[in-house]
This record gives C-alpha cells, sequence and structure tokens, in this order.
C-alpha cells in the first residue's frame, strides 16, 4: 500500500472497501464475544477471562475508530493508533488492578466456566486473526488493530491453560498469573503503538 511501500499513490484512488469491510466484521465478533465472555468471567470468578473481556471490548473501541479514520490521512491514523495505545494502557493497569484484587481475596475461579469461554473466544479471535493478516502491513492504523487481534488469541490461550492448571492443581494461582500477564501484555503493546505512532507522525 501507500504507506508501507514509499508509492505517491494518492489516497482518493486506493480502494479502502475491504479494510472497511473486515474491520466492520471483527467489530461485530467481537462485541458479541465481549458479551458472552464477561458474563462468563463474573459469574466463573475468573481475572484471566475478565482480563481477555476487558481486550475484547478495548478492541470494540479501537475497530470502531480504526474504522472511522480508514482513507483519511497519516495525521488521523496516527491519531487513531494513539488511541488505541491508550486504550490498550488503561485496560491493562485496570487488570493488573482486578488480578491484585483476586490474588488478595482469594477468589477461587470456576475452571470449567473458564475453559469454554476461552475456547470459544480462541475460535472467534483466529476467525478475526485470519481477517486481519492480509491487512496488517498497510499503515499505521491496519498494523495496530492487527496487534490488538494477536493479543486477543495469546489472551485466550493464556486462558485455557490456566483453566486446565486450576482444575488439576485446585490453586487460584495460575489464574492469577495468566491475569497479570495479560495485563503485561496489554502494557507492552500500548508502548510499542504509542512509539511506532509517534515514530510516523516525525
Amino acid at each position: 500500500m501507500a504507506d508501507s511501500c514509499g508509492c505517491s499513490v494518492p489516497e482518493e484512488v486506493i480502494d479502502h472497501g475491504p479494510r472497511r469491510r473486515v474491520l466492520q466484521i471483527v467489530l461485530i465478533l467481537n462485541l458479541v464475544g465481549f458479551a458472552v465472555e464477561f458474563g462468563v468471567a463474573l459469574w466463573a470468578q475468573s481475572s484471566a477471562l475478565l482480563a481477555d473481556s476487558m481486550d475484547m471490548i478495548g478492541d470494540v473501541m479501537a475497530y470502531a475508530f480504526s474504522l472511522y479514520v480508514v482513507g483519511k490521512s497519516l495525521a488521523w491514523r496516527v491519531r487513531a493508533a494513539r488511541l488505541k495505545g491508550w486504550i490498550q494502557f488503561i485496560f491493562g493497569v485496570a487488570v493488573l488492578i482486578e488480578v491484585a484484587r483476586h490474588a488478595i481475596y482469594g477468589i477461587e475461579p470456576v475452571s470449567t466456566l473458564m475453559l469454554y469461554a476461552a475456547t470459544g473466544a480462541l475460535v472467534l479471535n483466529l476467525i478475526c486473526a485470519g481477517l486481519l493478516m492480509s491487512f496488517r502491513n498497510d499503515d499505521i492504523n491496519m498494523k495496530s488493530v492487527w496487534l490488538c487481534s494477536r493479543n486477543d488469541v495469546i489472551g485466550n490461550i493464556g486462558v485455557i491453560l490456566a483453566a486446565g492448571l486450576v482444575a488439576i492443581s485446585g490453586s487460584i494461582w495460575p489464574d492469577i498469573i495468566v491475569g497479570a500477564l495479560i495485563g503485561l501484555l496489554f502494557l507492552r503493546t500500548s508502548f510499542r503503538v504509542l512509539r511506532e505512532a509517534g515514530a510516523a507522525q516525525t
């Protein structure tokens, strides 16, 4: 694309239809996924599952703004990337606070519910990642969207592993550790997106 290859193709002659369609699809999928996973996370009392569901609603916000700036100037796409970076940061901090609460009060999750919900979310996010794959190197806007989707898949796998370990060990700590790792992954991604957005603007 024009942004990634240094070509001088005017933005208005690029067909943005495929980008818009894929963003609309992943936005709807994540909105449905959040509603289901968040409800199950509260029921199961799982910090890892709650962290994963918070990532989904963060993605919904990010995809909505990404959809808005498709075809707009580089300045707008940089703003979108920055917003997504700050969303990741805020949710990362919120997740770590919730993980700390679960650790302090010893809240034990329901591993079976964790496993079912995380497996369903993994399937959903693999579909989203597949849809976004061919767009991930288009520009800073689509790259940040791809990173959100990649984080979702990693988070889902982590929750599935945590559910198995909780069931086997009877300990709350796999859930706590995975929740904390997801929170830290949010923070790492936020720093990366914000850094690249700053570089793209200069």
